[in-house]
């Protein structure tokens, strides 16, 4: 008896794109002795453990197994864990994240609502019994207690377990279905990038937290027309030109005793960062709703009066940065700023990197460095495409940490650095423990090899030097023209052309179904200029532009057939898919638009207010951004060209409804087009057998519609 082996695209499905089985999520102890992370038993193993290295003996170990600390049960979600885990498109299941004292002695997380700790040293797991569900449990600086969030109330409770109690809860029976406290908003989570709504004093006496409140956001429904027997899920959705939710700051003290911040609400209403540290008072990063001005405030924990450390302005947007603002331990604000057209790393006023580099992020401040990600800048000898570095900043200058071609990470303590690095020629990533620069220890993972090398050439294409990853068939034979699959992001915050094999799994796998991949960054993509990523203020249709200049260029020095070019994507890319079919039609022969965004209206304020504005005062831009206006298509072009649209019914960040807004545009101007709901399905699509067929239909319908054999 013989077994068939697994396609690509299960194997890319039940894998979750080769991620499960790999380590992830890394904390250093201040010693330097322990590295914590998060690591499933297999490569097809949803289910996270909690690990220790031994950083002297170079020993892993389990400290906290979810199947034996649930008894085999299976793991039970709440609604508000779902929400957060789909705002950052977190698949896994088991430990999706942890929380651990300064020491990082004392770990917490929250394991099917239920609250746990972790002695990391010891090696040893237990529940503290506690009222549930449980959503983000977090240790005290001194691990002597654990806060978390349950039903809108912050509670905390000793790290033995006893003393569980409310710090702070909903003011009345009515507040409690609109009022939280302690968690972030929708828009915090999907678009500022903080995922958090409390922060302990280094002291552990008392906490700086957020109260939530969001009955003025607008409700919206969403429902699964194929299980009719279940009530629709009210959602509050904060679409463009919408009210926000009403969001506060408080320092609460362990008595209960809560003082409120105070900042100018009204004009500065984000609250997009928060930092506490024994460096410095409190430190806060507000903007107003148009995200053209924002004040880094110092907080007063015992009156809440703020006082301004900073304030930035930018005709165009503010953008916001992994890892600050923040103090050094010498009390100066450490920030990242747009100055003299590059995109650099400031202490206080003076900036302490140039134009060579685009910094990414502050990975770990310490008394002699900064650890920052960062690639090549405007002024870079050479373009490093797709690669992004990890570099050493001091009043000294400017030091490579990493230096192999890639796509590099860190997290460092204890004179301790524990570098991620994914390059093009070795599958997954690497994860090196290093002390002084060498190599101590590599962290083991257990991700499954995808069987599949990515031929790809990382180059620039078209008269904006776009960056681009073009890939060919396996077998391909270098002359025969290839017709063309375009495969972008093309937006803000995705880069698609990185210097890392796994990245372009998926773009091989079209490539050796008989089509030349390209996957082209253009303006709006980060990653290279201030003035890049800001080009497309007012106007995301730019980005078609760059990917029809991007497509040209290449054709000039590879054998593409542009007679027969599609295009495909996901979510902005889906946006751009569709674009490309109904605006260039001249290009564009086919395209696949999943889960698009058809009209900008119906996206969030933080995301599509940045970069359109308001939509009562910029209704040209909305109307020539979005496929669909009120009257239909807009701005159509001939010839029609055939058309897939993908969408999850239960997504809840791009909803359906601008899927079927579309399909009925197209249908009244006599458009044909294939629509393929997803029943149950959110913005990602974890779901085994829906992945793998996703990829085998998109391939039939490419065929289909560019008359392929």
């Amino acid at each position: 008896m013989t077994t068939e082996p697994l396609s690509f695209p299960r194997r890319y499905a039940r894998t979750q794109r080769f991620t499960l089985g790999a380590p992830r999520a890394f904390s250093v102890s201040p010693d330097g002795s322990r590295v914590v992370f998060l690591r499933s038993s297999s490569g097809t193993d949803r289910a996270n453990q909690l690990w220790v290295l031994d950083v002297a003996e170079g020993q892993e170990r389990v400290v906290a197994d979810p199947q034996a600390l649930l008894g085999g049960a299976t793991e039970r979600l709440s609604t508000a864990e779902r929400a957060r885990r789909e705002r950052s498109r977190e698949g896994g299941a088991g430990i999706v994240g942890y929380a651990t004292d300064t020491a990082v002695e004392l770990a917490s997380f929250a394991l099917s609502g239920r609250l746990f700790t972790a002695e990391l040293r010891a090696g040893t797991a237990r529940e503290l019994r506690v009222p549930g569900p449980v959503i983000d449990p977090r240790p005290s600086p001194d691990g002597r207690l654990v806060a978390y969030v349950r039903g809108g109330a912050l509670r905390v409770v000793g790290a033995e377990g006893e003393g569980d109690r409310a710090l702070v809860e909903p003011e009345s029976d009515a507040d409690s279905g609109t009022v939280s406290y302690g968690l972030a908003e929708f828009i915090a989570a999907e678009e500022m990038g903080r995922s958090r709504g409390f922060w302990w004093s280094p002291e552990g006496d008392r906490l700086l937290v957020a109260r939530v409140d969001d009955a003025p956001v607008r409700r919206w429904w969403i429902s699964d027309p194929a299980q009719p027997e279940r009530a629709p899920q009210q959602v509050g959705y904060p679409a463009a030109g919408t009210d926000n939710a009403d969001v506060r700051l408080f320092v609460v003290s362990l008595d209960g005793v809560r003082t409120e911040v105070v900042w100018d609400r009204a004009h500065y209403p984000y609250l997009a960062h928060a930092h506490w540290s024994a460096a410095g008072a409190p430190l806060i990063l507000v903007q107003a709703r148009d995200q053209r001005s924002q004040l880094f405030l110092a907080v007063d924990p015992d009156t809440g009066a703020t006082r301004m450390v900073h304030a930035d302005e930018d005709p165009q947007w503010l953008d916001l940065f992994p890892g600050v603002p923040c103090w050094s331990p010498a009390g100066q604000l450490v920030r990242i700023a747009d100055e003299g057209g590059a995109r650099v790393l400031a202490f206080g006023e003076r900036p302490f990197t140039g134009p060579q580099l685009h910094v990414r992020a502050v990975l770990d401040v310490s008394d002699d460095d900064v650890l920052i990600s960062a690639s090549a800048g405007e002024a870079a000898t050479a373009p490093e495409t797709g690669e992004v570095h990890v570099y050493r900043v001091n009043e000294l200058g400017v030091e490579r940490f990493s230096q192999e071609p890639g796509v590099h990470t860190a997290v460092r303590g204890g004179g301790v650095t524990v570098l991620v690095s994914s390059v093009p020629d070795r599958p997954g990533a690497q994860v090196q423990v290093l002390r002084d620069g060498k190599r101590t220890a590599t962290v083991t993972s257990y991700a499954e090899s995808p069987g599949l090398s990515p031929r790809v050439t990382l180059t620039e294409g078209g008269a904006r030097k776009i960056s681009c990853a073009l890939l060919m068939p396996t077998d391909y034979d270098g002359v025969t023209p290839l017709p063309v699959l375009m495969d972008p992001y093309g937006g803000p915050h995705g880069p698609r052309v990185l210097a890392a094999h796994n990245a372009h799994l998926t773009s091989q796998w079209f490539a050796d179904q008989g089509f030349a991949v390209v996957v082209a960054d253009g303006r709006g993509t980060p990653g290279r200029s201030p003035a890049w990523e800001k080009a497309v203020r007012d106007d995301f249709t730019l980005t078609l532009d760059d990917q029809i200049d991007a497509l040209h260029g290449l054709a000039e020095r590879f054998p593409l057939d542009l007679s027969r070019v599609a295009i495909r994507g996901w979510s902005f890319g889906g946006w751009l898919a569709g674009l490309a079919v109904l605006r260039r039609p001249d290009v564009f022969h086919a395209g696949i638009a999943g889960a698009p965004v058809t009209d900008w209206r119906l996206y969030d304020t933080h995301y599509t207010e940045r970069y359109l504005g308001d939509p009562a005062a910029a209704a040209e831009a909305y109307a020539k951004s979005s496929l669909i206006t009120d009257d239909g298509l807009s701005a159509p072009a001939e010839p029609h060209r055939p058309l897939m649209i993908v969408h999850g019914l239960a997504d809840d960040n791009v909803v359906v409804a601008h899927a079927l807004r579309l399909s009925s545009a197209l249908l009244a101007a006599g458009r044909p087009h294939e629509v393929l709901p997803l029943s149950g399905v959110t913005h990602m699509t974890p779901q085994e057998q829906v992945a793998e067929n996703l990829l085998l239909l998109q391939v039939d319908f490419l065929r289909r519609a560019l008359k392929l054999g």
